[in-house]
């Protein structure tokens, strides 16, 4: 599938990507080549592939869902850098 420079650099600007005008034919060549990728695929005849849900036939193998305890919070306040009392102190990210 042909797509243009102009495609792209519409393409980018929806994602807020600044992109030369050598990305922009790169990517137009490199875009172009998967799309023609995924058009060959669609041609494959898959009426005979049931649909399916997982890439494994036996689904997600569990783990048996057991209580264990908890660590105490005065073990786990130990290992942080800075606290106030019973909390972990960061520094201020708003001003």
């Amino acid at each position: 599938m042909a797509l243009t420079p102009e495609e792209i650099a519409h393409v980018a600007r929806l994602a807020r990507l600044e992109l030369t005008a050598e990305e922009r034919l790169e990517l137009t060549r490199e875009l172009g080549n998967i799309l023609d990728y995924v058009a060959k695929l669609s041609e494959l005849n898959l009426s005979a592939v049931p649909p399916m849900s997982h890439v494994r036939a036996d689904g997600t193998p569990l783990r048996p869902d057991v209580a264990v305890p908890s660590p105490v919070v005065d073990e786990l306040l130990q290992s942080v850098p800075a606290r106030s009392g019973r909390f972990v102190r960061v520094p201020r990210v708003i001003g």
